[in-house]
């Protein structure tokens, strides 16, 4: 008799995945209680590719695992030190609003820097010279907000949804200051002495935070121009990513940005990149800092390599964050049929990567060859030039695609 409160089966047409290793043969079948759709997802932590060794801290969590703080308005979830402990040097808010939904009037310790994700909004600062900021941003657009700036958010229209990076791990986008928390926490006669107005002016003001609320939708940039006797900013506080010229490469394409052409974003610098079906990021380091990734489209797998023979392998979708800590080195493959798209952000001032084909091609090349036993095959292939994105090809023997031609 079969006492097992659960059976081997068939799943969506086909066989469960198995961590078996069909290289050599290692593992066995697990038929207990699993998580098979979990499995499906994460095929190289099922199954390791054969070169994955030691231990590795967690380098993966998914937006879909967080909890979602929902407002008249929008919702926000975000990826700290507490859902991922590996990552100490930024954390991440996803923040959707609806037309007119409001992220209020508030300011942070830390930076903000933000990727528009779709749809349109109105974001407003104020410096600490009295200068004001007043802008619309769309798809591919940034903003950043030094620390201590205040500043809003509003959806337009069509609502808003958008990616918030904070130059801090531990930060967390509920524990900021918002003006409706610090009115509702100072005495009504306060309030009045600072404004010079009778108390009763606050006697509608909200009992504690609202964070994020519903308004109408904001009128015409004009209708709400406010001209300061300071003047406006003296640099902008947003950034057309998309309206760069992209570095074009035959696997991909890759735009960066830092402080040397977005000059307010002195703490975080990125790249947006683009892997085509059959490309990967190539096999690179970053000698600045740690690495922060958001996956806005596609499927890939990574592998980090952390020195000592330890390495390990995790796969990444739509909606995941990724972290590469310091000088680990790394590549990103697309393992779907269809772009896959990412940002890679970092706690510094200027973006910085290390190729390690550029770095053979530009090192004495009977010392590489000594050093690795390499190939003549191998020595012609490198580059002296940095391709962020290559194609490669699979299949021994096959064309070489990233030889210059």
């Amino acid at each position: 008799m079969n006492n097992r409160p659960w059976t081997p089966r068939a799943f969506g047409g086909g066989a469960i995945p198995q961590p078996i290793r069909t290289v050599d043969g290692a593992g066995a079948t697990d038929l207990g209680p699993r998580d098979v759709m979990r499995d499906m997802e994460n095929p190289d932590m099922l199954v390791p590719p054969v070169t994955d060794n030691g231990g590795m801290p967690n380098l993966k969590f998914s937006f879909s695992d967080t909890h979602m703080q929902l407002n008249q308005g929008g919702w926000s979830r975000e990826v700290t030190v507490r859902e991922l402990p590996i990552a100490t040097t930024l954390a991440g808010v996803n923040m959707r609003l609806t037309p007119g939904g409001v992220r209020e009037l508030h300011w942070h310790k830390q930076s903000e820097w933000a990727y528009m994700i779709l749809g349109r909004a109105r974001v407003t600062a104020v410096d600490q010279d009295g200068r004001n900021f007043i802008a619309d941003v769309g798809p591919g657009d940034l903003w950043f907000f030094p620390p201590g700036i205040p500043h809003s958010i509003q959806g337009l229209e069509e609502g808003c949804e958008f990616l918030l990076v904070f130059d801090d791990g531990a930060f967390s986008d509920l524990d900021t200051f918002s003006i409706t928390d610090w009115f509702a926490h100072t005495p009504k006669d306060v309030l009045s002495g600072n404004f010079g107005v009778p108390e009763s002016a606050f006697s509608t003001i909200p009992n504690n935070q609202v964070y994020i609320f519903q308004a109408p939708v904001p009128g015409s940039m004009n209708s709400q121009e406010v001209d300061s006797p300071y003047g406006p900013v003296p640099r902008a506080f947003t950034h057309q990513l998309l309206a760069q010229e992209p570095i074009v490469t035959p696997g991909g394409t890759v735009r960066i940005v830092d402080s040397s052409n977005f000059p307010v974003s002195t703490t975080i610098a990125a790249a947006l990149v683009e892997i085509k079906p059959g490309g990967m990021r190539e096999m690179h380091w970053h000698p600045n800092n740690d690495e922060w990734q958001y996956y806005l489209t596609g499927t890939a797998r990574m592998t980090a390599f952390a020195a000592n023979g330890k390495a390990r392998t995790f796969d990444y979708r739509a909606g995941d964050v990724g972290y590469v800590p310091f000088a680990f080195g790394h590549y990103i493959q697309n393992t779907g049929d269809q772009s896959v798209w990412f940002l890679e952000m970092f706690q510094s001032d200027r973006f910085a990567d290390i190729s390690l084909n550029q770095w053979m091609a530009l090192t004495p090349h009977e010392l590489v060859q000594q050093n690795l036993r390499a190939t003549p095959e191998l020595m012609n292939a490198l580059r002296k030039e940095k391709w962020p994105v290559v194609k490669y090809t699979a299949t021994a023997g096959a064309t070489d695609t990233n030889k210059p031609k």
